[in-house]
Formats: C-alpha cells, sequence, structure tokens
C-alpha cells in the first residue's frame, strides 16, 4: 500500500523543526532494523514524543506506527492524518483488539511504536511499564527497540501550555541495542529488563543534555532529583 500521508507529515514536521532550530542530539540510531518488524519502547515526557521517537528512525528510512488513545483518531484535524499513516487506535476498555492489530503488523514487517508507561509522567521520571509492549514482542516473535527521549516537554507537555514558538530547544534521543523477546520467558521479567535499559538511556540523555533551567521560574521541565521543580513521581501502584 503506498504511503500517501506519512512522508508529507514528516516533511512538514522537518520544516517546522528547521524553523525552530531545534537542536537534535540523536545517537545509537544504528539499532533501528532496517527490515523486520520491532517494538520501538520509548519513554513518555510530551504530547509530540510520537513525533521524535519515530524521527529517530529514519535514518533507517522505517516508518512507526505508533499505538495512540482512541480519541485522537476521532478528532477531525489529527484522526484523519493519524488513520493515513496507519498509527493503531487503542480503546483502553478494550485493549485486546489494538494488541491483535499490532501483532498483525509487526509479522508483517512494520515497526510499532509503544509507549509502556501508558501516560504522560508528570515528574519527567519513569514510572512503572505495562507489559503489553514485551507481551506482542513475544508473541509476534520480534525484539524490543528501547528508546530515551530528553527535553520534548519543554515544548508541550501535561498541564502546562505548548509553546512550540520556542526556538533552539534541545532534543536528546538515545536508541539502545534491540533485546530479545523470548517467548520463554515470563513477560513481567522482560518489562523489568526492557524498563532497566530505557532507563539507563535516560540517564545518559540528560547527562549529555545541554540546556539548564533559566531561572526557578523555568525549572518545571526538570525532575525534583536533578533539582527542578517538577512535581515527585506519584508512589508505585
Amino acid at each position: 500500500m503506498p504511503e500517501l500521508v506519512y512522508p508529507p507529515v514528516i516533511a512538514a514536521a522537518r520544516t517546522l523543526f528547521r524553523a525552530l532550530d531545534l537542536r537534535f542530539d540523536v545517537r545509537g540510531a544504528e539499532h533501528v532494523p532496517r527490515r523486520g518488524g520491532a517494538v520501538l519502547a520509548s519513554n513518555h515526557i510530551g504530547y509530540l514524543d510520537f513525533v521524535f521517537a519515530g524521527f529517530a528512525a529514519r535514518p533507517a528510512r522505517r516508518l512507526v506506527r505508533f499505538m495512540a488513545k482512541e480519541s485522537v483518531f476521532r478528532n477531525r484535524v489529527s484522526g484523519p492524518l493519524m488513520r493515513g499513516m496507519r498509527h493503531i487506535p487503542v480503546d483502553r476498555a478494550r485493549g485486546e483488539g489494538a494488541f491483535r492489530q499490532a501483532v498483525k503488523a509487526l509479522r508483517a514487517g512494520e515497526v510499532v511504536g509503544v509507549f509502556p508507561e501508558a501516560t504522560i509522567s508528570p515528574s519527567f521520571t519513569l514510572a512503572p511499564f505495562k507489559s503489553g509492549a514485551a507481551r506482542m514482542a513475544q508473541q509476534a516473535g520480534v525484539p524490543l527497540l528501547p528508546v530515551a527521549l530528553w527535553g520534548s516537554q519543554r515544548l508541550w507537555t501535561k498541564d502546562r501550555p505548548r509553546d512550540l514558538r520556542r526556538r533552539h530547544v534541545p532534543i536528546t534521543i538515545r536508541v539502545g541495542a534491540p533485546l530479545a523477546a523470548d517467548p520463554a520467558e515470563p513477560a513481567e521479567s522482560l518489562t523489568g529488563r526492557l524498563r532497566g535499559r530505557v532507563q539507563e538511556l535516560l540517564e545518559a540523555a540528560q547527562r549529555a543534555y545541554p540546556g539548564r533551567p533559566q531561572g526557578s521560574e523555568d525549572a518545571w521541565w526538570l525532575p525534583a532529583h536533578l533539582g527542578g521543580t517538577a512535581p515527585p513521581p506519584e508512589p508505585a501502584r
């Protein structure tokens, strides 16, 4: 099936990136497989994370099919775009259909993007992972590709006004080596290994990040343990 929507959307995003002069630092893009299925699993700190996680796959010339909540597909603006790019809608009350669709796409050789935290973390720290990413990788027989993003929260995130006019924002992206998804390993164990690897990549991205808060009012995007004013993580349930 020809890709009629995804390439123009990528071109528009790249134009916006140039206009804003975003400062990208991408490491590990060589780990993205050039063919075959894979589950791309990333941390979630902002509403544009799917754009930046997908950007990491561009050197491999891969298009990532992201799993996103169904309401995004019902929006009159984003809906046609999401469907045209063949992203996967998730009804959180009935997730089995989305899971089957994702496994089918993976077996067909697609890269499927997942945010295992399932929602944006207001603390900008890593929340507990749900096991869906691991289970679909195991069922489809494809690897897990860990990804960490940092800086995207400064443009648009939960409970903050979006700031898509902010220029020169550094965006740091780290891609780790694929993790084999052995069906014999318990999904919870594999999920724990995935989360540990994303945590390592996130810490590496934070250490490499060149941006620093400009005064106390600008410290909202930095976690408390790094000296910022973001709220502390919620207790694990």
